[in-house]
């Protein structure tokens, strides 16, 4: 007994002196996304509240280290993100910012973050230029991009046979990187783009839009964009009989919250990539329906890679002993991922998660036990194909080394 205590003696003094290094005392976390508008559901508040799980399951408290989260809405505005996350680094003590939504506004902070040495864990963007030209030493791509939404979805679609596609973009920096992805896939897979337009974020009418895809002839209508514009772009697109006039519909970034919202009878037969589906195993059904119990719903991949990215930067601030930016972040690296969503995940040197992703289909239903009983998993798109290989990287500090 008498030993017993001198242990835990020596681990609360450990703890204590880890909890010594950090910059104020407190690892402070902003999860910093679009609550209210396009993406609201995408990551939005229960963004924060998985964040807030990993806190408990990394057992902050029992380490000895203070642990708080925070966040903020950046209404899809460079510019408001920009001025929160200086305020959060420079003023309230943040150490981390995540989530992230919107790619325009991630590369904003992710730059920020690079001229401050402090760590960006991005689960909602998928451009590819986050792991590019816009790197940072500091900054984490978590879930998905432009890149591995293309190969999972389009080289299926090109191995059924569909090899004409008209694209739906959303006019920003993901939306076009989006495009130029999946125009690459095609081509080089031997198809062709028939046609594309260009369409505003958080557009209320697609009529237009899918009047020249119908006109286009087009096998594969592929909505390269997100949230909401997705769900109203495949509402209309059946009000348009888009389907039942021989095209199919190609969701290039869809969440679960999307199906739910549209309801399996509108969006049955949609085929997507995923980084995360809470019916996979056991594993992931165990943390989702936690989840659930605490936000009502069922996560998507943004939740659970928040969570994951969040965990495992506070796992690294263990391990470091600090929170400083630079060593927080090599510790990420040389570090492999061990949790529910990226099981015998790694960490490259230009901060990408790379994971197996999942082709997935949308049931019918009559194949659906229920409510979130949402997807038939097709396919495993193994680690090794979910990501551009790290030789074509455009990341200054990769190709230097």
């Amino acid at each position: 007994m008498k030993r017993f205590g001198i242990i835990a003696a020596l681990l609360a003094s450990t703890s204590f002196a880890s909890a010594q290094q950090l910059s104020d005392g407190v690892v402070r976390i902003g999860v910093l996304n679009d609550q209210t508008g396009t993406y609201a559901d995408f990551g939005g508040l229960t963004s924060a509240e998985a964040a807030r799980m990993a806190v408990e399951d990394f057992g902050a408290e029992a380490k000895g280290i203070k642990v708080e989260i925070v966040s903020a809405d950046h209404q899809n505005k460079a510019d408001v993100a920009s001025a929160l996350a200086r305020r959060w680094f420079d003023v309230d003590g943040v150490d981390a910012i995540a989530d992230l939504t919107n790619s325009a506004v991630a590369i904003a902070v992710n730059t920020i973050g690079k001229e401050m040495g402090k760590v960006t864990l991005m689960t909602g963007p998928a451009t590819t230029r986050l792991t590019n030209e816009d790197c940072s030493p500091t900054g984490f791509h978590w879930v998905f991009d432009t890149y591995s939404q293309s190969v999972g979805t389009a080289k299926s679609v090109l191995e059924q046979g569909k090899d004409s596609w008209f694209l739906l973009t959303a006019d920003y920096a993901f939306g076009h990187q989006m495009a130029a992805e999946i125009t690459r896939v095609v081509e080089e897979g031997g198809g062709k783009i028939a046609g594309s337009v260009n369409h505003p974020l958080g557009s209320p009418d697609f009529s237009s839009f899918l009047l020249q895809a119908q006109a286009s002839g087009a096998q594969i209508v592929g909505l390269a964009n997100a949230g909401t514009d997705t769900i109203n772009a495949i509402k209309q697109a059946g009000e348009f009989g888009i389907a039942q006039g021989g095209q199919n519909l190609a969701g290039l970034v869809i969440v679960i919250s999307d199906v739910h919202a549209l309801g399996l009878e509108t969006a049955q037969g949609l085929l997507a990539t995923t980084a995360f589906y809470w019916d996979r195993d056991d594993a992931s059904r165990e943390w989702s329906k936690r989840f659930q119990e605490k936000t009502g719903r069922m996560p998507g991949m943004v939740q659970a890679g928040t969570y994951s990215s969040v965990l495992h930067y506070l796992r690294a601030v263990e391990a470091a002993g600090t929170d400083d930016g630079a060593a927080v972040a090599a510790k990420m690296k040389e570090t492999p991922v061990d949790d529910f969503f990226a099981p015998g995940g790694t960490v490259r040197a230009d901060g990408r998660l790379v994971k197996d992703m999942y082709l997935v289909e949308v049931k019918s239903p009559a194949e659906s036990s229920g409510a979130w009983d949402y997807y038939k998993v097709l396919r495993t798109i193994p680690a090794a194909d979910s990501a551009q290989p790290l030789e074509q990287s455009a990341c200054p500090f990769v190709k230097d080394n």
